[in-house]
């Protein structure tokens, strides 16, 4: 194991200049010359191995750079090998070769903490990006640019939950494995998706994000897989889709829930061959794109109602990363508060303001059902109507917004409201709510009505069917 702990540093030292070496295990003979020949013209070092005890032997008596293994040995399965090299050899990525369709050892082997996995017949091509990528490694505990040092927006906190969150986005970088990121809105999704590629090996390639709840459904083909020119009216001229943009790098589904059953079973089969066919283009091109994944619905809730595939959401959901709440993380609010106000500031050109003690108070103890999104909204609106140098806690305005809990509260309480309802039960309340209330006040029209919300008219018809709100007039 500590062989494997040099690694770390190995690459950081700028006087070594070791080729980097490669474990090749597979009991095909032909398949270990194909593979050797390519990472030798790469540069490498190659070992073989036909099993998993020859492997075991070679990872305790030298050092790897990456490690490379079928899934079906004969004295066991791959898998062993992928839990032995993540128990014991620390920092080193291993990647697995599955037989063309079995999709399932795939998943399992990424659940097990493999960088990524290989289908038969191998593609030389997604062969030299899976090793240049896991070559690329950053060592454990290195430390990328923070957002905020960058200026830019990022993961704040210091309770147990949010350093349990950078702990685990620490770890997901250094995986290909698709991630699905659940929470509710608000929760900082999409910052946390950004994270996880900012600290990957695609950080310096594109992080495409897409919020499948906004692009109409007879363009979905063609905004996610491009297409030729010709191939339809009004295409004159060859584009490229979400995924050909990001090529090497991320892309971020945001809203995944939204996407139509049809365009479902198309993300599926790209995902799971790597290749994608542009509009009117009788080739496929390899695309190597890490999928992240997002909704603040219940996916497995989608599936069972036959809104989402199984099929689909297995291979999505391999790795689930859960964004708390902001009332979960209380004790972080006043740092969050500061960070935001401060960015608010320096963006409107006003001289540095600050919330008072009182202020910071109020809003420890409040519920926030938008989360961090509502709290900037809270303080950008207190901005614009309080011209104080000290933010007070009248200026926040906090209570005609959403009932306060109480300050003598737990920090999570099970429920919101002084009725007792389940906290799901409250948020939807408060959500049917103001649907109506927009709903009258554009006279049902609901395209004007999911403007003033800032939703689709998807996500509108949605929202409205799941709270019962489908029986009014149009």
């Amino acid at each position: 194991m500590s062989k494997h702990k040099e690694r770390t540093t190995r690459s950081t030292d700028g006087g070594k200049s070791t080729i980097p070496v490669v474990l090749v295990v597979d009991d095909e003979s032909d398949i270990l010359e194909l593979l050797e020949l390519t990472l030798v013209r790469m540069g490498l070092d190659v070992e073989r191995a036909m099993t998993i005890s020859d492997a075991r032997h070679l990872l305790d008596s030298r050092h790897f750079d990456l490690c490379l293994t079928d899934m079906r040995l004969p004295d066991g399965e791959g898998l062993e090998l992928v839990r032995h090299i993540v128990d014991h050899c620390t920092g080193l990525p291993v990647a697995v070769i599955t037989a063309y369709g079995t999709t399932e050892n795939a998943v399992a082997a990424l659940k097990a903490g493999a960088f990524d996995y290989l289908a038969k017949p191998v593609s030389l091509e997604q062969l030299r990006s899976l090793v240049k990528s896991a070559l690329n490694l950053l060592p454990l505990q290195a430390k990328t640019a923070t957002g905020s040092e960058n200026g830019k927006r990022t993961l704040l906190g210091e309770s147990p939950p949010m350093q349990q969150l950078r702990a685990m986005i620490e770890k997901l970088a250094r995986s290909q494995a698709p991630i699905y990121i659940s929470g509710e809105s608000g929760s900082g999704k999409e910052l946390a998706a950004r994270s996880i590629h900012e600290n990957s090996t695609r950080r310096d390639k594109p992080f495409v994000p897409v919020n499948c709840g906004a692009i109409p459904e007879n363009l979905m083909e063609s905004e996610f897989f491009g297409y030729r020119k010709g191939a339809f009216t009004g295409a004159d001229a060859e584009r490229d889709g979400f995924f050909q943009a990001a090529d090497g790098g991320t892309l971020f589904l945001d809203e995944v829930a939204d996407l139509p059953l049809i365009m479902q079973v198309k993300l599926l089969r790209v995902i799971q061959e790597k290749r994608v066919r542009k509009i009117g283009s009788a080739q496929e091109e390899n695309v190597d794109v890490r999928i992240i994944s997002a909704t603040h619905q219940k996916l497995s809730e989608c599936v069972e109602n036959g809104k989402f595939r199984q099929d689909l959401y297995y291979r999505l959901n391999v790795i689930e990363l859960k964004m708390p709440a902001l009332r979960e993380i209380s004790e972080d609010i006043p740092l969050i508060a500061n960070f935001i106000l401060a960015r608010l500031c320096q963006a409107s050109g006003r001289s540095r303001c600050n919330l008072s003690s009182a202020a910071l108070e109020a809003l420890t103890h409040y519920a926030f059902p938008g989360n961090v999104r509502e709290l900037e909204n809270i303080l950008e609106r207190t901005l614009a109507l309080c011209p104080d140098a000290e933010i007070e806690r009248d200026g926040l305005q906090l209570a005609t917004s959403v009932k306060e809990v109480s300050p003598d509260a737990p920090a999570s309480p099970p429920a919101a409201s002084s009725d007792g309802l389940p906290l799901q039960d409250y948020l939807d309340l408060l959500e049917k709510e103001s649907i109506i209330e927009v709903l009258k006040k554009t006279k049902y029209n609901r395209t004007a009505a999911a403007r003033l919300l800032g939703i689709t008219v998807r996500s509108m018809r949605y929202r409205m069917e799941r709270l019962g709100l489908n029986d009014g007039d149009d």
